[in-house]
């Protein structure tokens, strides 16, 4: 099955930098995709996720806020493969 890792953040963000630089590392480790979002292009995006951002989904399920756990992320993604 196809993985698709998001981040949604917005641009200024010091724990999206964070955030991106573990979920870079994993995609490119477990070879899946990965996407940004910027919450602040999105009305919807900006008043669903604006006090919990950096928000992590995995196939368009989310996954985690705030901080990214590259162990926790791993097992998600490989959970996500098997369906």
């Amino acid at each position: 099955m196809s993985v698709t890792i998001t981040l949604l953040g917005k641009p200024g963000c010091h724990l999206c930098d964070d955030a991106r630089e573990v979920i870079a590392r994993v995609a490119a480790d477990l070879g899946v995709a990965w996407e940004e979002r910027d919450i602040t292009r999105s009305e919807e995006l900006t008043r669903r996720y604006w006090e919990q951002i950096p928000v992590t989904l995995v196939n368009g399920v989310q996954h985690d806020f705030w901080r990214v756990d590259e162990e926790r992320l791993r097992r998600a993604v490989a959970a996500a493969r098997k369906g």
